[in-house]
């Protein structure tokens, strides 16, 4: 892909990012059951399109630069634990100290989708001056960091946001 065009994947890739930035940074300005729908509908198709992206061996050292402060990432972090409320914890099943573990681990649905959103503002910040340029090392960075680290956050978060759409009171 180094020395290529990118790819329709890539940018259908690059365009979900984009929406899934947008939906995180607005999320204080979004009804719940809104924000929910929204997610439902970019996580399984941002997971897709990475699980798609290739790996590409001339790019194996790739890497995002930090684009996110603390602070950014905090604000997102707390508007979506606010829009979540109480629901905003759930029990993990897929922590790995959870096999040494009598009690049940927590965990948080606006810090997961937080997380994936400091991969994906990184990695949309880095490609912004010239995308064509720039993209191959930056996809085949998110393909490593997709693989190692935010992929079971995404699965995770997407179970806990489909409890909440389909187990929910507010069901008509």
């Amino acid at each position: 892909m180094s020395n290529t065009i990118l790819n329709n994947n890539a940018l259908a890739f690059i365009g979900l990012c984009n929406e899934f930035c947008s939906a995180a940074e607005a999320a204080s300005e979004t009804e719940r059951q809104e924000f929910v729908d929204t997610m439902l509908r970019l996580l399984p198709r941002i997971y897709i399109a990475a699980s798609d992206l290739p790996h590409d061996s001339l790019q194996e050292d790739a890497y995002i630069t930090p684009a996110l402060d603390e602070d950014y990432y905090e604000s997102v972090r707390r508007a979506i634990e606010n829009i979540m409320g109480p629901d905003d914890t759930y029990l993990e099943v897929f922590e790995e100290d959870m096999k040494y573990s009598d009690t049940p681990i927590a965990a948080s649905i606006s810090e997961g989708l937080t997380d994936i959103f400091q991969s994906v503002y990184n990695f949309i910040e880095m490609i912004k001056p010239d995308p064509v340029a720039l993209a191959p090392e930056a996809l085949a960075a998110m393909k490593e960091d997709f693989e190692s680290y935010w992929s079971q956050i995404l699965c995770n978060n997407l179970r806990a946001l489909n409890k909440l759409k389909y187990s929910s009171s507010e069901i008509d």
